[in-house]
């Protein structure tokens, strides 16, 4: 999948002592990390590192635990979870774009409680930092699914989805209100201890009045971007190339957009953002935690290269000591934006 050319495709070899290096089991990098400290906070949850997967690009997580050790992640996000089984929109449903790709598989997913007895328990067993994905169609729902996921062992935080751009009902009729993101985020901090991280759309005008008001409902933290609204159409058919019309866009083709909303969130809120939306190397995540961002998740990429996570957390761990930061949370924010 051609996302980037090859002149920022090349900015691992830069960022790591070399390619063997980038290419370490998750053993060596862990020996490799010991004097830097890559851990980051998000509400009372610490992360190993900050690299986390992205909803819907990873599965359930226990798919991709022959491709990489799922307890090396800072944290698995695993595909949105609606109150009972959904089977999402018919095909054709991905379309690759320059630099990036549209989806809209509808959010299809098998309902939060056959996730608690058929998956949850693999990943306890492989010590997985869980983070799940809850989706609704109404308020109740996005309680009731965030109250069973609280009671289940294994599961860490709760992203809340109020943002997905390619269905009719729920997700981003609330994200996309101000009041809405305000209620849902209030009524699922009534059930749930855990940390609560709400999923931000970039579909409207000002992303940090969002993050704001998720703030101020009692998030841990907010997350952002999900993807763009899109649109590809074939000019011989004159019909949209999937089935649902529209999507959402991911990939290297919205990262500059999704830093910029990133910072200015990170200049609204206290509480921790994590970015998301394009990364493809450790130079990508990098600018990210630099805006702002105390993590960031990669999810696009990994269908390219589903062997990328060492690559990645080990090119911020090499930057950090090429740059003689001892702690990963020293380089968060730190962008200077005074003018050339």
């Amino acid at each position: 999948m051609g996302t980037r050319n090859s002149g920022l495709g090349a900015g691992d070899a830069e960022l790591a002592t070399g390619n063997s290096e980038l290419g370490t089991r998750d053993s060596e990098l862990g020996a490799r990390a010991a004097d830097i400290d890559l851990s980051v906070r998000i509400g009372s949850l610490t992360l190993a590192n900050p690299v986390m997967s992205a909803s819907g690009c990873f599965g359930y997580g226990v798919e991709y635990a022959g491709a990489v050790d799922l307890s090396s992640l800072g944290g698995v996000v695993v595909k949105g979870l609606f109150l009972k089984e959904r089977e999402g929109h018919p095909a054709p449903r991905i379309v690759e774009t320059p630099a990036g790709m549209i989806n809209a598989i509808g959010l299809q997913g098998i309902g939060v409680h056959r996730f608690v007895s058929e998956k949850l328990p693999e990943l306890r067993e492989r010590k997985a930092t869980v983070v799940v994905n809850v989706c609704g169609t109404s308020v109740e729902e996005y309680a009731e699914v965030s109250r069973i996921l609280s009671d289940a062992e294994g599961v860490h935080a709760i992203e809340l989805n109020i943002s997905c751009p390619n269905i009719k009902e729920g997700g981003i009729q609330f994200g996309c209100s101000l009041m809405g993101t305000h209620d849902v985020v209030s009524a699922v901090r009534k059930v749930t201890s855990l940390p609560l991280i709400p999923k931000l759309t970039p579909n409207v005008t000002d992303p940090s009045s969002f993050a704001r008001a998720a703030e101020e409902a009692g998030a841990d933290a907010v997350s952002l971007v999900n993807t763009f609204l899109a649109l590809a159409i074939d000019v011989e058919s004159r019909r949209p190339k999937i089935s649902n019309g529209m999507g959402g866009l991911s990939g290297p083709a919205i990262r500059p957009i999704a830093v910029r909303m990133v910072y200015e969130c990170r200049q609204a809120v206290t509480i921790p953002v994590v970015g998301m939306g394009g990364i493809m190397d450790a130079r990508d995540a990098l600018e990210f935690l630099i805006a702002g961002a105390t993590a960031v998740q990669v999810g696009t990429a990994n269908f390219v290269d589903p062997f990328i996570w060492n690559k990645i957390i080990g090119g911020i761990e090499d930057y950090l000591r090429r740059h003689d930061i001892a702690r990963a949370t020293d380089l968060i924010g730190s962008v200077d934006m005074g003018k050339h």
